[in-house]
């Protein structure tokens, strides 16, 4: 949760669709309880999702998806959201909004996959392919980025967490990885948080990369 967050409801978003979008007034709305931090996501009917910005930096995101993500969808093997249409503020929510293509399927979690090796593979292979879309014009990456540009950041989060974690250890580990080479070769697409949450399986297999 964030410290300036708007709320919403199905109310809210009811009143959004029915006065920018009419042709779906009539549609059941929803809310997804395992949607992430910067979003709010309220399934529209059967085949739909609307999504809102919780925040007002996460609101960057929308002009980046609308433009990008339909360049995308068709070159990858695995399904991605695909917008279908862009909402205005109004009803007292204060920024833009998006409605897209509902995708089925549950968080990937290891218990919903099965066979994870599979699942492995699969996910490689949306990696890779996404790894030869020509990145030109693309949007510049938060992440991706050496990781020795938030050393600091990552020691100080380490040392406010020693009642939770063996910080020894946890140090061990990120002094390991700061010893990884940086990206040496061209510019390339990445997703930058492939974790089972921005994951979906659909009957037992990865079906979608949110």
């Amino acid at each position: 949760m964030h410290i300036d967050e708007v709320d919403t409801d199905p109310s809210l978003v009811g009143w959004l669709v029915a006065a920018q979008f009419p042709q779906w007034a009539d549609l059941p709305i929803e809310p997804v309880h395992s949607a992430g931090t910067d979003n709010a996501i309220y399934r529209l009917g059967d085949d739909m999702a609307v999504r809102l910005p919780r925040i007002e930096w996460a609101t960057a995101n929308v002009d980046k998806e609308h433009r990008w993500l339909p360049r995308l969808a068709p070159l990858l093997p695995l399904a991605i959201p695909v917008p279908l249409a862009r909402g205005a503020p109004g009803e007292g929510y204060p920024w833009h909004w998006s409605v897209y293509r509902w995708l089925e399927g549950e968080n990937a979690t290891i218990d919903r996959v099965d066979d994870p090796r599979q699942a492995a593979t699969d996910l490689a292979r949306f990696v890779a392919a996404l790894q030869r879309i020509d990145p030109n014009g693309g949007p510049p990456a938060r992440r991706g980025v050496p990781l020795a540009t938030r050393d600091a950041l990552t020691r100080d989060a380490i040392a406010s967490s020693q009642r939770m974690l063996d910080t020894d250890a946890v140090t061990a580990a990120w002094e390991a990885a700061l010893e990884a080479p940086g990206w040496r070769g061209p510019p390339v697409w990445i997703h930058g948080d492939l974790q089972s949450g921005n994951l979906l399986a659909h009957r037992g297999r990865l079906s979608a990369v949110i």
